[in-house]
């Protein structure tokens, strides 16, 4: 399937009826297992990519980022789309270029978020926010296929949980081009209804924090279109890891066998 072919598939994703789920790999065996599971598009996290290189959320250069979302596009027949944290650049002019690197390395998609990456002022003022998505979008329309911009406000997760702000940050990133809209960290189903009530364009909810993620059921009902995943699926087998290891040093015992898969059944996932 070629990249257009994909970037067909994956906005007309967003278009149907209901809502769909993009997991999150963290890898490229991560993203077999995913496909093999039947899901019909993948997204990067930025936090699971960085976790699987050693590193912290936030401390991946553009080109190690984008070096990893070629891996997981390689691994996958399906439309894969990307965090892209701040667009590794605080201009809109740097913005455009990631954009199109993005596009470069087969992605049909990515999410741009308004965290400046720093604790003193962790959002960009909506002012420069809103020029930052604008170049975004333009460079997304210039492509020869229909590339997903995704604007992400994180007003809930940088310190700012205001309603009102981060509605209003998302209508204006609707204005300047975006054709999905991102707010993680919403606090309830009232602010998730709140957000897809006032826009136009798709939303997408992530699930990851605890009491703050609900059914797929509850947020159809809600107006969501895009489920995501973050780094959650990367922390559960991480989970399982972490407790086998724990179990074999501290206790001597292997009895994390019992509820593991097995190689061949491993094997379906990698036929090659």
């Amino acid at each position: 399937m070629t990249q257009a072919d994909k970037a067909q598939q994956f906005r007309a994703l967003h278009q149907r009826p209901g809502a769909f789920l993009i997991p999150n790999p963290w890898d490229p065996g991560s993203a077999r297992i995913l496909t093999g599971l039947g899901f019909e598009a993948l997204a990067t996290s930025s936090a699971g990519s960085a976790a699987a290189l050693g590193r912290r959320d936030g401390k991946l250069s553009q080109e190690e980022a984008l070096a990893h979302c070629r891996a997981i596009v390689a691994a996958t027949d399906l439309p894969v789309s990307a965090d892209l944290e701040n667009g590794f650049s605080h201009t809109p002019e740097g913005v455009a270029e990631t954009v199109r690197l993005a596009a470069g390395a087969g992605l049909v998609g990515c999410s741009i978020e308004d965290a400046t990456g720093d604790a003193e002022k962790p959002l960009y003022d909506i002012q420069l926010a809103t020029e930052r998505i604008e170049a975004a979008a333009k460079t997304a329309r210039s492509l020869p296929f229909p590339f997903v911009l995704t604007a992400r406000t994180e007003t809930f997760v940088r310190g700012r949980p205001d309603l009102d702000e981060s509605i209003k940050r998302l209508v204006a990133y609707e204005r300047s081009g975006a054709d999905v809209l991102f707010a993680p960290g919403l606090p309830d189903l009232a602010a998730v209804k709140a957000v897809c009530s006032t826009v136009s364009k798709p939303v997408n909810f992530m699930v990851g924090i605890r009491g703050k993620s609900f059914s797929v059921a509850e947020l159809v009902e809600a107006g969501v279109k895009r489920i995501s995943f973050a780094a959650s699926f990367y922390r559960a087998a991480m989970t399982g890891f972490t407790n086998a290891a724990r179990e074999a040093k501290e206790r001597g015992t292997f009895s994390y066998l019992d509820t593991t898969i097995t190689s061949s059944e491993m094997l379906r996932f990698f036929p090659d």
